[in-house]
């Protein structure tokens, strides 16, 4: 809004009530300038604009939560002080009321004002909180207190400061993280030094096992290591993974600190071993360099054979792996130096080194191969990354829990590598021997992840995070679903897609909203899945293939929409869809919750004349509902439900 119209606004004359907060148009007004100032630091425009109001007004502004973030938040998120000053003195603002604040991408939820001042590493802000008596330990939604925030990016004077001024070092976020462990893992030596000076606990655990030793492997920072290690004789733990931090350091690649810790550290041979196997593996898939990896797995032989009354042999799989080509590992440093000189044997072995060290449930397993695959992928070998991948996805079903947000990536990565074989460049089709066998099985096993995870919800409702994670899941097979039913296909093999088909819906899934598949299926919404586009819904060709498995027409969401509903939002100038699902039977005059029918939603935009539709049954349940006329018990029961509907 103009100046001149907020000087009008301003010089109203007041009554009794608080006018601002009554008129909505004049309070967004101020609200606006109110942000506008705070964040660039227009302290003479704030006072111009907020001295004109009376002290409720003002205090009502100030502590109103715009875009889940205040006023005074946004002043000392960008370190204006005087402002900052001004809200609390003048303003009477709440210093401990919290909000969502952004750094570096991250938004963090739940934020207080001195936490935000000490992320951002403003000191003079820190300083006139606390005077102020803000909270020292008050924590954001995570657990995360202002100490922690400040040792994450470092500011050490701020550290001192919170410190000094009885702020708990050894509070730590959700994960179980304290604040020595982060200063460990950014690599900040002198604020770890300061809180080990403190008494900073070296040995504590995080919530999956891991420790500050663990941190500083996984970031490479030799200097802390050797301060934790040397002076303050850290613990070599084993976390959630078994992993201990030279592991931890050799999948990461710290050359450093593997060195360090092979030569210094009283380790046995065995895993001694496994560090400088893994080394030699991180060598060949995360920095390109097979010499480097020859040099480190030459290094792992000479452990293994250095005692010949003591020799550490490898042990052998069960049956050798058709996805790593049936490769099996050196056993000497002839062996190696005859496979030197292929590549893609060298890489076979990173991925059986990887395999038979961490185990299939450590996460870079399965994220190596799938790496691998995505590899030959580029290079258009298409068979080889499905072999890659199907079988890292056959892993991941086998051992993690379902919903697992790494089976997910699997799933949905299928779905985009499909969908970019399936598409068209110059009149061509990318590929033109996808297997309807690979596109089945992925199919199948979508299906059964989303079995897996309803047997979750049988002794209790899944709780948010999971519901999440299972519409994630659902969404990415119906785009699974989306390309199946575009495949021309014989008679018996879509008889496999309808039957497993038929078995998802017999399992009644419920995504968000309470959407069924078929509501789904004509939801633009549900092509939003992944960062690339996969498949684009509403889609025909879903709808006809849930309709001939038996999905439901007009089963009803939380808010007692039909997909019929649905599909009226999402296609106001495309009656395709919406003619199909009434021609399988969908109720062109139920109600929603807000008694509103599918044609009354699309307001006249798709041609479809509702008496072509209309049963004379429907005109009954019709009237039974104006006419209050009472139904229940004395009609069949699955007549109740169609009246309902209506």
């Amino acid at each position: 809004m103009p100046i001149k119209r907020l000087i009008q606004v301003r010089e109203m004359p007041k009554n009794k009530s608080i006018s601002v907060i009554e008129n909505p148009e004049h309070l967004k007004v101020f609200k606006s300038v109110v942000f506008q100032s705070a964040r660039e630091g227009k302290l003479n425009k704030l006072k111009d604009v907020l001295d004109s109001l009376s002290r409720e007004e003002v205090k009502y502004i100030v502590s109103t939560v715009t875009e889940s973030t205040t006023p005074l938040l946004m002043a000392c998120r960008h370190g204006h002080l005087e402002i900052v000053n001004y809200f609390i003195e003048k303003c009477v603002a709440d210093y401990e009321q919290v909000g969502s604040v952004t750094f570096d991408g991250e938004t963090v939820d739940g934020a207080p004002p001195l936490w935000c001042a000490a992320a951002a590493g403003h000191f003079n802000i820190v300083q006139s909180l606390i005077k102020h008596g803000a909270n020292v330990n008050h924590t954001t939604f995570s657990n995360s207190t202002p100490l922690r925030a400040a040792c994450f990016d470092g500011h050490y004077d701020i550290v001192k400061y919170l410190v000094q001024h009885k702020a708990d070092i050894e509070v730590a976020n959700r994960h179980g993280h304290t604040c020595l462990m982060i200063s460990c893992y950014k690599g900040h030596f002198k604020i770890a030094k300061y809180l080990l000076e403190l008494g900073a606990n070296v040995d504590r655990k995080s919530v999956k096992g891991n420790t500050a030793l663990h941190d500083c492997a996984e970031s490479g920072s030799l200097e802390i290591m050797k301060l934790l290690f040397l002076r303050y004789h850290a613990k070599m733990e084993k976390d959630a993974y078994n992993m201990t931090p030279l592991l931890a350091a050799a999948v990461a690649g710290h050359r450093n600190i593997v060195d360090f810790l092979v030569l210094r550290y009283e380790i046995c041979k065995h895993e001694k071993i496994n560090a400088l196997e893994l080394m030699g593996a991180t060598y060949i898939d995360k920095k390109r360099d097979v010499l480097q990896a020859l040099k480190y797995w030459n290094r792992a032989m000479e452990e293994r054979y250095k005692d010949p009354r003591k020799v550490v042999r490898k042990s052998k799989p069960a049956e050798l792996i058709p996805a790593y080509e049936y490769a099996v590992e050196a056993e000497s440093a002839e062996e190696l130096e005859n496979i030197v000189s292929d590549v893609d044997v060298m890489r076979m072995q990173a991925l059986l080194i990887r395999e038979r060290i961490l185990g299939p449930a450590h996460p870079d397993t399965t994220y190596y191969i799938r790496y691998r695959g995505a590899v030959y992928a580029d290079s258009g070998n298409f068979d080889r990354c499905i072999q890659l991948w199907m079988y890292a996805l056959d892993m991941q079903q086998r051992v993690l829990e379902p919903l697992n947000p790494m089976t997910q990536s699997s799933l949905l990565s299928f779905a985009e590598l499909f969908s970019y074989m399936m598409s068209e460049r110059n009149g061509q089709r990318v590929y033109s021997n996808l297997s309807f066998v690979d596109m089945k099985t992925v199919y199948l096993k979508g299906v059964a992840e989303i079995e897996r995870a309803m047997s979750l919800s049988k002794p209790m409702p899944l709780q948010e995070k999971d519901m999440l994670n299972f519409n994630r899941c659902l969404q990415i097979l119906m785009h699974l679903m989306n390309l199946v039913a575009k495949l021309d296909c014989t008679p018996d093999h879509a008889q496999i897609i309808k039957r497993a088909t038929y078995k998802l819906l017999k399992l009644h899934p419920r995504g968000m909203h309470g959407y069924t598949p078929l509501h789904l299926a004509v939801d633009k919404e549900t092509s939003a899945v992944g960062r690339y586009p996969v498949c684009c819904f509403p889609d025909k060709n879903v709808v006809s293939l849930l309709i001939d498995c038996g999905a439901d027409a007009n089963a009803i969401d939380i808010n007692r929409n039909t997909p019929l509903h649905i599909a009226a939002t999402c296609l106001k100038d495309n009656c395709e869809v919406m003619t199909f699902l009434i021609e399988s039977g969908s109720h062109i005059d139920s109600c929603n919750s807000d008694n509103k029918t599918a044609l009354e939603l699309v307001k006249g935009a798709c041609d479809i004349c509702p008496m072509n539709y209309i049963t004379l049954k429907c005109l009954s349940a019709k009237i039974i509902i104006q006419h209050n006329i009472p139904y229940r018990g004395h009609i069949p029961c699955r007549l109740e439900a169609f009246i309902e509907a209506h």
